[in-house]
């Protein structure tokens, strides 16, 4: 039987093109459009919140996997970089997110190439569970970088 969980947030206009975000779980935070949208430096924006939830969502996913896999991860960093097509109309859509985990694990006493198919199921499967990318049209893209080190890591 499926079963829902409901998230909420609240903003606040402050001025001009600044405004308060509130989240569920606690956290406030200042947003603004982005500076070539008239918005401020230095602050959350839509797009960042766009890139950051897919980017955040496969790493938590990823972390699961792991944990599934009996994977022993040292590192964990991913850079994401989202694509925004601005059409002639004005209309904007982000066509595509691109992620590049950089991923070091240690094989143990396993098989360096057994340890990095594991890494790449658990990356399938971090993308396959992740709430975001199934909510998002955008494609998807993962191009990691998987280090394997010695079992003495």
């Amino acid at each position: 039987m499926s079963t829902t969980a409901t998230y909420h947030t609240t903003v606040n206009w402050v001025a001009g093109h600044e405004g308060l975000i509130h989240m569920g779980n606690g956290p406030e935070l200042a947003f603004s459009a982005p500076p070539d949208a008239h918005g401020l430096p230095g602050v959350l924006t839509p797009e960042d919140a766009f890139v950051g939830a897919v980017n955040t969502c496969i790493m938590m996913m990823f972390l699961w996997a792991c944990e599934r896999f009996k994977l022993e991860l040292l590192a964990y960093e991913c850079r994401a970089e989202g694509t925004k097509l601005i059409e002639l109309n004005r209309t904007e859509t982000f066509t595509n997110v691109r992620l590049r985990p950089h991923i070091r694990v240690s094989a143990g006493d396993q098989a360096h190439e057994a340890v990095r198919r594991r890494v790449e199921r658990a990356l399938t499967g971090a993308e396959k569970y992740s709430l975001v990318a199934n909510s998002v049209k955008s494609l998807i893209v993962i191009e990691p970088e998987i280090i394997i080190e010695a079992g003495d890591a």
